[in-house]
């Protein structure tokens, strides 16, 4: 009786997770929650979910390389503040080399994908 006291929390979280999907599928249809226009696959979302971080990624990504040399205008000579200038453009390249080889390889896996066909 202690455990179910102690537990109570946990034990309606765990009910609930497996009864609610239990329920919703005992409908016997599953809609897209992206709409009827939405992706279909898996890929299709993949694309549309990339496509959004680069319509976002890059202009961000444009905006810190602008800041990164104004860090390095800022400094004037100081070492200590050119290196953070430097370690933040690095770190800033990183994350374009990160955005656009997910897109790459994104591009490449379904190419496979629809290549094996």
């Amino acid at each position: 009786m202690k455990f179910i006291k102690k537990n109570t929390r946990e034990i309606i979280l765990t009910v609930c997770s497996f009864l609610l999907p239990a329920v919703s599928l005992a409908q016997g249809v599953i809609t897209n929650p992206l709409g009827s226009d939405g992706p279909n696959t898996i890929p299709e979302f993949i694309k549309i979910l990339l496509e959004g971080a680069l319509k976002v990624g890059i202009p961000v990504i444009a905006l810190a390389i602008i800041y990164c040399g104004f860090l390095f205008v800022q400094a004037r000579g100081k070492p200590e503040e050119i290196t953070k200038a430097k370690d933040a453009l690095l770190y800033t390249l990183i994350g374009a080399a990160i955005l656009l080889g997910s897109w790459a390889i994104a591009q490449m896996i379904l190419a496979t994908v629809t290549g094996l066909k």
